[in-house]
This record gives C-alpha cells, sequence and structure tokens, in this order.
C-alpha cells in the first residue's frame, strides 16, 4: 500500500495511510502541529479515519519521548470496543426485534438527561452489587488515592456510571458474522470520571506550559515533561481511567448477556471469542529502539497477530481483525471509519427520511435526536479497510441488527 508522507519543516513527518479516503486539510494542519514538538520519535502516524479533534487528530498515533499531552489522550479516557461471539445463530433470534432492544435499553443506563429534580438516566440510581464488588475490587483504592491528591476528581460520576453506556457515538450491539453467529458488541469508555480526569490535567498541562514560557502552535498541545509536578500523577490517573474504561464494558457485555438471555427464555453463552480493546489511550511501548509514550488518539493497537475490532457506523458493518505487527505505523490500525461530517453538519444536512433508509434492517433508534450519528456522517469503511491492508487482515465481518445508542 502506498503511504503518503508530509515532511515538515522543523518537525517529524506524518505518515499517513489514507489512500482513497478524505483527509481534511484541518486535520493535515493539526497533524503537523503535532509532528513539530521537540519529543515527537521519529514521525506521526496519521490512519485511514483520521479527522479533526480537538487539540490532537482523530485517528492519530504519536510516540513521545519523556513527555505526555494529556489533550492527545483526550478526555474520553480508555474508550474503546468489547465484542463477544455467542452459541446463538441468525435462527435463534426473533424476526422483531423490538423485545431485544427494549431489554437492553432496561438492563444499561444509556444517555443523558439532567432534568431538574430526576435522576439521570444514564447513571445509576443505586448501583447493583456487581457494579459496587467490581468497584471495591479494582477500583476504589486507586480512586482513593487520586481524590485526595487532587480533590476536584472526589464529587465525579465514577461508581455511579460504571456499567453504563454515555451518549454520542457509543453503542451496544447484536451482529451476524460471515456464518450467521451472533456476536454483541459495545463501544465505551471512562465516563464521567475519565472525562473529568482528563480536563483536569489539560489544565494542569496549560499552567505549566505557561509557567515555563513555552510556545506552542496550539494551546491544547500543552504537555507534561517526566520530572513535572503531575508527571507522575497523570500516569498514575490514565491508567486508572483506562481500567475503568475496560470493567466498565466487561460489566454491560455481562448485563447485555443476561438480557438477551431473559428475552430469548434460553442461556446465552458469549465466552466463544471476546475482544476488549481500548482505542484513546497511552501506554509504554518500545519502537525503533527507544521506549516512548505511545498515545493512540482513535486507534488500535495491532501488534502481529493481535486481535482488535473497528466498527463501521450504525447502518454499516464492522470489522474483527487480527495485528499485522507493521512497525511504520507504530503497529496500530483505525478505531473506526472516521467523521466526514460534525454532529451540527449533520443534523442540518441528513433528513429523518434518510436516515431511516440508511438503518433499514437494523432495529435502532430512527429519530431526529440519533442523526448525527447517521451513516452519512461518517467515512465509507469499505474504503477505510482498504487503506490499511497492510496494517490489519480481517477476520470476521459483522453487521449489525439490533443498535442501542446512547
Amino acid at each position: 500500500m502506498s503511504i503518503e508522507v508530509m515532511n515538515v519543516p522543523g518537525g517529524v513527518p506524518v505518515k499517513s495511510w489514507t489512500t482513497g479516503v478524505l483527509f481534511e486539510e484541518k486535520a493535515r494542519q493539526q497533524l503537523k502541529n503535532i509532528a513539530s514538538l521537540p519529543f515527537v520519535h521519529k514521525w506521526v502516524a496519521a490512519m485511514p479515519d483520521v479527522h479533526l479533534g480537538k487539540g490532537a487528530t482523530i485517528g492519530s498515533v504519536i510516540p513521545t519521548l519523556d513527555a505526555i499531552i494529556p489533550a492527545a489522550v483526550g478526555v474520553d479516557i480508555g474508550c474503546g470496543m468489547m465484542a463477544a461471539k455467542t452459541n446463538l445463530t441468525a435462527s435463534d433470534l426473533p424476526d422483531n426485534l423490538h423485545a431485544v432492544r427494549t431489554a437492553i435499553e432496561q438492563a444499561v443506563p444509556h444517555g443523558r438527561n439532567l432534568t431538574r429534580g430526576r435522576r439521570d438516566n444514564g447513571a445509576w440510581g443505586r448501583a447493583p452489587e456487581m457494579v459496587t464488588s467490581q468497584w471495591q475490587t479494582h477500583l476504589a483504592a486507586g480512586f482513593q488515592w487520586l481524590s485526595e491528591k487532587h480533590p476536584v476528581l472526589k464529587n465525579t460520576n465514577n461508581v455511579n456510571h460504571l456499567g453504563t453506556l454515555g451518549t454520542g457515538n457509543h453503542f451496544i450491539e447484536l451482529c451476524l458474522d460471515e456464518a450467521n453467529q451472533v456476536w454483541i458488541m459495545l463501544h465505551s469508555g471512562s465516563r464521567g470520571v475519565g472525562n473529568r480526569i482528563g480536563t483536569h490535567f489539560i489544565e494542569l498541562a496549560k499552567k505549566e506550559m505557561q509557567r515555563w514560557h513555552i510556545q506552542l502552535p496550539d494551546q491544547d498541545l500543552a504537555y507534561l515533561p517526566e520530572g513535572a509536578e503531575h508527571f507522575n500523577d497523570y500516569v498514575q490517573a490514565v491508567g486508572w481511567a483506562q481500567n475503568f474504561a475496560r470493567i466498565n464494558r466487561e460489566i454491560m457485555m455481562a448485563n447485555t448477556v443476561t438480557a438477551v438471555s431473559k428475552t430469548l427464555g434460553r442461556p446465552v453463552d458469549a465466552s466463544l471469542e471476546a475482544v476488549n480493546c481500548h482505542h484513546n489511550y497511552v501506554q509504554k511501548e518500545n519502537h525503533f529502539g527507544k521506549n516512548v509514550y505511545l498515545t493512540r488518539k482513535g486507534a488500535v493497537s495491532a501488534q502481529k497477530g493481535q486481535l482488535g475490532i473497528i466498527p463501521g457506523s450504525m447502518g454499516a458493518k464492522s470489522f474483527i481483525v487480527r495485528g499485522l505487527g507493521n512497525e511504520e505505523a507504530f503497529c496500530s490500525c483505525s478505531h473506526g471509519a472516521g467523521r466526514v461530517m460534525s454532529r451540527t453538519q449533520a443534523k442540518k444536512e441528513v433528513t429523518l427520511q434518510e436516515h431511516i433508509a440508511a438503518t433499514e434492517g437494523v432495529e435502532c433508534r430512527k429519530d431526529e435526536a440519533v442523526i448525527d450519528e447517521t451513516p452519512r456522517a461518517y467515512k465509507d469503511i469499505d474504503a477505510v479497510m482498504n487503506a490499511q491492508k497492510d496494517l490489519v487482515e480481517i477476520v470476521h465481518t459483522l453487521k449489525q441488527v439490533v443498535c442501542v445508542k446512547g
């Protein structure tokens, strides 16, 4: 496959896997800004779903030496995908899937409403025992430590958001693979507490830049260098939020399996094959002889043989993939199709009738409130997959039949 290389005066190059897909000029400039930072190692890699983000480009892979850019990691820390193959086939599903969708919506808090005097329906009113047990076992001690060091994090949506979906592009789906086997797939991250951690440390990084009078091409590229006052706390906080996100997906998966089992009146085994991967995160990896902090902002790890998930839009197909370990892309691939329209633009340009037609055959919401997530707001997933043939190979192709949106 051809890789486009943009040379950046005074910085490192940008290598992009974007043949045959839209690569907007604003995203190019944003990537050049990142590539001009003095601590970027070798180059910046852009995935085929690349599009403009806040501070850092979505669909980018950024290796850094001795520093991390909190806005590049973003505010949905640990956001990612989970997919599980079940023992069900298409013939086990009823012709009308509305009851299945309703059961999932009742089992997993989703969306957001902050009407005065009413509980937010996207959070637990009272977290169930399964949630509180996971919180106490895996997350409570780390959160207490973080809250003591950064009191602003204490009064956040934390345990009451564990096992909840959220809004926007987060979803839960039932899909059929090429053999008509049923999969459950979902997309979510670290919810309210992860958002607060992200925004808090972005602000601290900006203050660090002001303190040292460091000029940046974009203030959202403010960074925390190793040895800085808040660097170690941020590494701890990111690790904690990534763990929260992973457990969040596991709880939602378990509750979805239970809801589907009850609705169909039969036990569902979802342990046949499972993948749980982040696509907004940072971790230490070794690339080209250096231990770097590798930030994947809307990108998935695609080490050789590693399984990952690349979803399309709510009317398109999705893919379970196996990484090819392409070092030029820092062993990464896209995290989805990537937007071609902003949410505002989609609501202006796409009619409700078009959205209904684009989601034909999918049991999902077909109202104006979800038009910002309509298929035309995203790139063609087939073109995106074709642009990254040297990054991953397709293991399963999934087509959704039920989609729950936040």
